[in-house]
């Protein structure tokens, strides 16, 4: 099944804390106010989002609408409950 390439950044400041964004678009459309939180952001990997693919801790349908709807998606470590808010 044919997806979206999407790049996972880590962030180098908070452990298992993820940005997933469109490969074709990169990190335009993230905050500012998010990316100076966030850190640098490092390249993890590169992924063909779909549907039917399995990630470790979110669901992928969830993951891509909120890139299409946002231009990001940020996978939060459990143990943390907010990371950023539009406010920010």
């Amino acid at each position: 099944m044919i997806g979206e390439l999407c790049e996972v950044y880590r962030s180098p400041k908070t452990q298992n804390l993820y940005l997933y964004v469109a490969r074709k678009e990169g990190l335009k459309r993230v905050p500012e106010a998010l990316l100076e939180k966030f850190g640098q952001p490092e390249l993890a990997l590169t992924i063909d989002l779909h549907p039917d693919r399995s990630l470790a801790r979110e669901d992928p349908v969830k993951v891509m609408a909120a890139i299409r709807d946002n231009g990001f998606f940020l996978q939060i470590p459990p143990q943390i409950t907010t990371f950023f808010t539009p406010n920010d």
